[in-house]
């Protein structure tokens, strides 16, 4: 007799984000110039630089809103200084990284739950980067010394890190209301993202 495969568990805000966010997430992804034969360094590098004009004033205002749960590390999940780093290897001097525009329609941060659901397309994305950093080095020859260390910014520890803030979000009780409240936030950071994209004209 075939023993039944065992089923996962799967908390119900996991549940609901995967089902609310996977149309976005999907547009994004088939619009992103990654794997397009038109991407060269100048063009990377243009994409680079739009990335950071959204993480920068989006990690700022998660900082600003003391909306982050007690209980939760901010600090090494914060990206932007690993872009304006690789911004400087791709040859952009301090004055023309503080000159870039940045993004000011971000989704709004107004409690723990808002906030999670941000972070929720930032941990993503990053879990993501392994799979476009292969191919960045591949096509490109730039890696993490010389311009693409945004895409591997957790190294070895990638895994492990998307591993933890699953079990975390998945470890909070959350009644419907806030289950909803992360869904549209992580929703809202998924169209505010691409919107800034298209108006930086980086997307295929």
């Amino acid at each position: 007799m075939q023993a039944k495969p065992r089923e996962v568990y799967v908390p119900p805000v996991l549940q609901d984000l995967r089902a609310g966010t996977a149309e976005l997430h999907i547009a994004l992804e088939k619009r992103l110039p990654f794997f397009s034969d038109a991407l060269d360094v100048p063009a990377f590098k243009r994409l680079i630089q739009a990335y950071y004009g959204f993480y920068l004033p989006l990690e700022s205002a998660l900082r600003d809103s003391d909306a982050i749960p007690a209980d939760f590390d901010l600090s090494p999940r914060l990206k932007a200084q690993t872009l304006h780093s690789d911004l400087k290897a791709l040859g952009d001097c301090g004055a023309a990284i503080d000159s870039l525009p940045m993004c000011q329609r971000l989704p709004l941060i107004d409690s723990s739950a808002t906030s999670l659901g941000v972070l929720y397309v930032l941990e993503g994305a990053t879990l993501g980067g392994q799979i476009l950093r292969r191919e960045i080095a591949s096509r490109l020859g730039l890696e993490a010394q010389n311009g693409a260390a945004f895409l591997d910014v957790y190294g070895a520890a990638t895994g492990r890190r998307w591993r933890e803030f699953i079990e975390y979000l998945g470890s909070r009780p959350m009644p419907t209301a806030e289950r909803e409240a992360v869904v549209l936030a992580a929703q809202n950071t998924f169209s505010c993202f691409e919107r800034w994209l298209d108006s930086r004209e980086v997307l295929a």
